[in-house]
């Protein structure tokens, strides 16, 4: 799973495609370089000045059901391959996204 629980809450791995056809969560991937898996994310918006970060921020928020401001992009802000942190209780935000990851990838 592209899940790391940490103190403040969990990251999770995204590769992240702009401009693409609709906004939605694909597959789990592995990376070409080592082999760690990403949640693959489409969002219709371009990659200019951070809006591409904003649509995929607002979407996870409302897939998960959480407060967009508890979600922010940790590393990899001008990059295809981000970490997202997620906020709050992080054994039990991890639970909730296997689930949600389950349920959204092919």
């Amino acid at each position: 799973m592209p899940i790391t629980v940490q103190a403040e809450g969990v990251r999770l791995a995204v590769r992240l495609t702009p401009k693409a056809a609709k906004n939605h969560f694909g597959q789990v991937i592995k990376t070409a370089d080592d082999g760690k898996r990403q949640i693959k994310a489409y969002v219709t918006t371009v990659p200019e000045d951070g809006k591409a970060n904003k649509t995929l921020l607002k979407m996870l928020a409302k897939a998960l059901h959480l407060p967009a401001s508890k979600i922010s992009v940790a590393s990899g802000a001008t990059n295809r391959n981000k970490q997202l942190l997620i906020e709050g209780d992080g054994q039990e935000l991890r639970v909730k996204l296997e689930k949600w990851i389950k349920d959204v990838t092919p």
